[in-house]
């Protein structure tokens, strides 16, 4: 199959996902036409044209937080934030607390946060939310096309060709996906390191190709676990509860940084940390959602650029991740800007656990095709995880790790019960399931 035929098969399972994308969404699947599949602007505009993909959709976000034009009439910017903020805070708790139920108006909950998210971050800027309102009076997108080609110059290593075929074109990130989550394209990708001081485990760089999939665009929050374990009270703290995770499934320092029930003061946004293999497993679960394998989230974590250290590029940046002690802990989710996929943290910050077994030969016979380490599916270890014993992968690095422990390329392994102020996880979810 052609590159351009593996472009429209990927375009064709989207579309019966979603039939329906926004402008913005438009552009980034260009971007991942000219990245992933080597092809033109033009001619993956045509490819756009030809499958029947519905474009433009709009979103009144002050309808989402329950507001409208005229309450912010007349007030300060910092008026407004709190108005924003306020609204925001209390229909977000709501999403929360309802768990992993599908709204009337079609939407899941995480969905829904998504777009609170969205309407939050746009409402609070001042430059943003002109746009906002200009396109609600008018019908038009929300951001120009010459500020989406900015924001693409600024956020991804594009060719110079490719970005003036986008302004040549006028066309303008990610492809439609549930809520705080992004779409990470089927495809191929080199895994492992070439890189003299890499270990023998990242060895040899082996092809891969990974089936499509959703992952979390952020790592789980302390606030997301809370309402997990709100929820589901035999995975608490081992501490005066009658309810408590079994202690065959921690090391005895599970969550001891929390207060009862309550993450530390401040920290709602901080990934959750001193969580074991198996409670990440059971939130993933309850979640709808799983564990990356290690293959995936190699692939999540380059976000397009082969061969890189980091998901950046090879150049060593405290300022776009936390590592080496520079923050002394670890820091909100999303401070630090996304990869090429639009994902966060995916080097340093906290460790993040993988659903494979840890084998450090395992690149050496390793299959070709969505690889798994472990005599057993991803499926069963999903529904069998309790009694899973053997050790499992972590990747990313972590805020306490020097440079080279922040490589894409770079595993670590942990026992399942073991709990550390630098392990945390996010989920995905496979589009093949």
């Amino acid at each position: 199959m052609s590159k351009r035929e593996e472009f429209i098969a990927f375009i064709n399972t989207l579309k019966t996902v979603s039939p329906a994308i926004t402008d913005e969404q438009r552009i980034g699947l260009l971007r991942q036409a000219g990245q992933q599949y080597g092809l033109t602007v033009d001619a993956a505009t045509e490819i756009l044209k030809a499958s029947g993909l519905v474009i433009g959709q709009g979103v009144n976000y002050f309808e989402v937080l329950g507001l409208s034009i005229a309450e912010i009439q007349n007030r300060s910017e910092t008026g407004i934030t709190t108005l924003v903020e306020t609204a925001h805070k209390t229909r977000y708790s709501a999403s929360l607390r309802a768990g992993a139920r599908l709204r009337p108006d079609g939407k899941t909950e995480e969905q829904w946060r998504m777009l609170l998210n969205e309407a939050r971050d746009t409402l609070i800027d001042a430059k943003r939310r002109r746009e906002h309102i200009n396109a609600l009076e008018h019908d038009e997108a929300d951001i120009s096309v010459e500020e989406n080609v900015d924001i693409l110059l600024k956020s991804a290593d594009i060719p110079e060709t490719m970005i003036q075929e986008l302004r040549h074109n006028g066309v303008t990130s990610d492809v439609d996906a549930p809520a705080d989550m992004v779409f990470i394209p089927a495809g191929e990708f080199q895994m492992g390191s070439r890189d003299e001081k890499a270990s023998d485990s990242e060895k040899p760089v082996h092809t891969v190709y990974v089936d499509a999939f959703y992952m979390d665009k952020y790592l789980v929050t302390n606030e997301q676990y809370k309402a997990f374990l709100d929820e589901n009270p035999q995975w608490r703290k081992p501490q005066l509860f009658k309810d408590r995770i079994p202690t065959e499934y921690h090391d005895g320092a599970y969550l001891n940084h929390w207060d009862r029930t309550t993450y530390p003061k401040g920290e709602i946004y901080h990934p959750v940390t001193k969580v074991g293999w198996y409670a990440a497993m059971a939130y993933a679960q309850w979640i709808g959602k799983r564990l990356p394998t290690e293959a995936e989230w190699e692939k999540a974590a380059r976000g397009g650029l082969d061969g890189k250290q980091y998901p950046w590029g090879d150049a060593v940046d405290l300022n776009k991740a936390n590592y080496a002690y520079n923050a002394h802990g670890t820091t909100p989710v999303g401070r630090y800007p996304a990869n090429g996929y639009g994902l966060h943290d995916m080097s340093g910050n906290v460790w993040e656990w993988c659903l494979d077994a840890y084998d450090a030969d395992f690149y050496m016979n390793s299959p070709r095709r969505n690889p798994f380490s472990g005599t057993n599916t991803p499926e069963w270890v999903t529904a069998n995880f309790r009694s899973i014993q053997s050790a499992r992968v972590l990747r990313g690095g972590s805020w306490l790790m020097d440079p080279q422990g922040i490589r894409v390329a770079y595993r670590f392994r942990g026992s399942p019960s073991d709990t550390h102020s630098a392990f945390g996880f996010r989920c995905v979810i496979p589009m093949n399931p």
